[in-house]
């Protein structure tokens, strides 16, 4: 399990991939959470834009879904910096609040169902409002949402 995400605001990839042994710290925009995987909520938000539902689809469909693309190479020290698909950004950026609410009580639920009690205790709900923000911010300037975590 992660142990810290920050989604973050980057005018591209090489600007994000410097972010990776510091974090995005205090010069990008952001939004942090702990104890979730970042690639698997990427893919979870995705596929919730794609095939729009309130139901969480099995998880065998879930990990046969288009996962991020790492900006940097993987390395044994945990860290990793993902891209949000450019569609993904898109959706997000348009997404209404009632879309938004749908896919944090549909993603929480995922959530509890693999990790119980060790589930994050973050405000799921308030983390896609502020990613949904990001997102809103990287069309109207042609950057990108990215995140980094260890």
């Amino acid at each position: 399990m992660v142990h810290d995400i920050v989604f973050f605001l980057a005018p591209d990839d090489k600007t994000a991939a410097a972010t990776r042994l510091r974090g995005p710290g205090r010069a990008f925009e952001t939004v942090a959470c702990r104890f979730v995987e970042p690639d698997s909520a990427i893919v979870e938000w995705d596929m919730y834009f794609a095939e729009p539902s309130a139901e969480a689809p099995p998880l065998e469909r879930l990990l046969k879904w288009t996962w991020p693309e790492w900006v940097t190479a993987p390395l044994n020290d945990g860290v990793e910096v993902f891209a949000l698909p450019e569609r993904l950004t898109r959706a997000l950026a348009g997404a209404s609040p009632t879309q938004l609410e749908e896919l944090a009580d549909r993603w929480s639920a995922r959530l509890r169902s693999e990790d119980g009690d060790d589930m994050t205790d973050d405000d799921l709900s308030a983390v896609l409002r502020g990613v949904a923000r990001l997102a809103a911010s990287a069309v109207n300037t042609g950057g990108g949402v990215y995140s980094w975590s260890f």
